[in-house]
């Protein structure tokens, strides 16, 4: 299974799209500064993540997400949506 990702940076309240295969593992290598992109951006919180069947889909889906401005607002609405719910 692979997943496509939103982190929220807490130092700046930016938004983070990511994919992996691993999605505990690549959470706690952003948490520990070992991901470039968010390195000065922690400490970041996961909103919430997708499963996808196969890594072409994971891609094409973090593709679409961070080139379509419509589908990035939606794809963060419904993560945030999802963590009020579950209460995190």
């Amino acid at each position: 299974m692979f997943y496509v990702y939103l982190l929220k940076s807490k130092k700046d309240d930016n938004y983070y799209i990511g994919q992996t295969n691993d999605i505990k593992k690549r959470a706690d290598m952003h948490s520990k500064g070992k991901v470039s992109s968010t390195k000065y951006r922690r400490p970041l919180k996961l909103l919430g993540y997708e499963m996808h069947k196969t890594r072409e889909g994971a891609r094409w889906r973090e593709y679409q997400l961070k080139h379509h401005s419509d589908k990035k607002k939606e794809f963060i609405e419904q993560c945030l949506k999802l963590s009020k719910n579950t209460g995190e």
